[in-house]
């Protein structure tokens, strides 16, 4: 055992009781509405009407089931009738909006419903969560586009807009949503077109060095691939920080549910590039093109996602059998830098991020968060996706066995 994983193991239990408190004061502060994106000055605030929607709260936008999901996790140390109300309570009103069409022209359905109903079914068997879930399946499936063959993440589906045929490195995190889908109903269309879509994109998202666009497009008519640039990076050629991880834990995931090994080898490339591109500490700025000597700002939610993708790269490694193990000689190597890697990120977050580390009140878990630094949105915040990866990874590093939502 190294030495960083047991500073991490002394820290641990400090840090899930912490999160664990809070996240049972927030289900009882936020139990019937949903915060922003990310805090104002530290601390949640009521969430903006939204596409049509006239009330604040109200479970609209791409980031709400983040907070969901932080409620199961919570519950999941132990039985905890608020919190398990709570999360049940919101998971129905997922399949309540799915089923009403609401917030449904998106390729972000996995971020919201994997942790939300997909949660609820695996945890309590919930019906009607599973109903949810398979419902927006479905709507994400309407994204997907011929003949490039990927779900396009904006716009409207065949109006040969600017947004035609284009996607983002962001999709992959929704892609389990359909590999589930297909699980559950023995239809192979879901994870068909899931398993087509991560191909392409680990064909032309990923760059040569193994660093990622932030999005990528192809031709409408065609499916030839045009170019890609970014959203949310420094520069079309940099790369930005968060995409980067949903890299690493996206394509991990997409190896396990294929068994594609090409898909694996894009998980390590991608991998790779990120921990030979971090700074001392292992905590990113929001864009790897930056380092300690350009004032700007890290972005911790990037790290709490690095830790969740590769613990996963690195059991997945470790488990490999014959014929596929023998295409990595180098594998029990690799899983060990992934691991301490990963136990270093996390003890930083715990030791240098979180609230009390940094002695700031605050009603959120992690801070130092970044969640669009171009048109800034969130900058130095806390992040609903932060804190629920934080708490992923809390979970994670508790209890090995644990079982994803995703």
């Amino acid at each position: 055992m190294s030495s960083i994983h047991d500073k991490l193991l002394g820290v641990l239990p400090g840090a899930v009781a912490n999160a664990r408190v809070q996240t049972r004061a927030n289900a009882l502060t936020w139990a019937s509405v949903f915060p922003e994106h990310n805090t104002t000055n530290g601390f949640w605030t009521v969430r903006a009407p939204d596409r049509g929607m006239t009330i604040p709260g109200t479970n609209q936008g791409w980031t709400t089931g983040f907070w969901t999901g932080m409620m199961w996790l919570a519950s999941e140390y132990e039985p905890d009738p608020v919190l398990e109300a709570t999360a049940a309570a919101q998971s129905l009103d997922f399949t309540r909006k799915v089923t009403a069409g609401q917030n449904v022209e998106t390729h972000d359905l996995g971020f919201m419903h994997s942790l939300s109903n997909v949660a609820d079914f695996k945890l309590h068997g919930t019906e009607k969560a599973r109903e949810g879930a398979l419902l927006a399946a479905d709507y994400l499936m309407r994204r997907f586009v011929e003949p490039a063959g990927i779900i396009q993440a904006w716009g409207t589906i065949g109006d040969g807009g600017p947004e035609s045929s284009r996607t983002i490195v962001d999709s992959l995190m929704n892609l389990p949503l359909l590999f589930w889908a297909s699980e559950q109903t023995g239809d192979p269309k879901y994870a068909a077109a899931a398993h087509r879509h991560a191909t392409r994109l680990a064909e032309n998202i990923i760059r040569p060095d193994g660093s990622m666009f932030h999005t990528f497009y192809w031709d409408p008519k065609t499916g030839a691939p045009l170019r890609g640039d970014t959203h949310q990076g420094y520069a079309d050629d940099s790369t930005w920080a968060r995409g980067q991880t949903w890299g690493i834990y996206g394509f991990t995931m997409a190896y396990q549910a294929t068994g594609d090994i090409e898909l694996l080898k894009a998980a390590i490339r991608v991998s790779d590039y990120y921990l030979d591109h971090l700074p001392p500490g292992l905590v990113p700025y929001w864009d790897l093109v930056f380092d300690d000597d350009s004032g700007e700002e890290r972005d911790t939610s990037a790290a709490a996602i690095a830790y969740d993708g590769l613990v996963e790269l690195a059991t997945t490694l470790e488990e490999l059998t014959e014929p596929e193990a023998a295409q990595f000689p180098d594998r029990a190597e690799r899983a060990l830098r992934y691991r301490e890697a990963a136990d270093e990120m996390l003890y930083a977050l715990i030791t240098k991020y979180t609230p009390e580390a940094l002695n700031r009140s605050s009603d959120a878990l992690l801070l130092e968060s970044v969640y669009n630094k171009p048109k800034g949105f969130g900058v130095n915040e806390a992040t609903l996706f932060g804190d629920y990866f934080y708490a992923e990874a809390l979970m994670r590093a508790s209890n090995p066995t644990w079982q994803r939502y995703w």
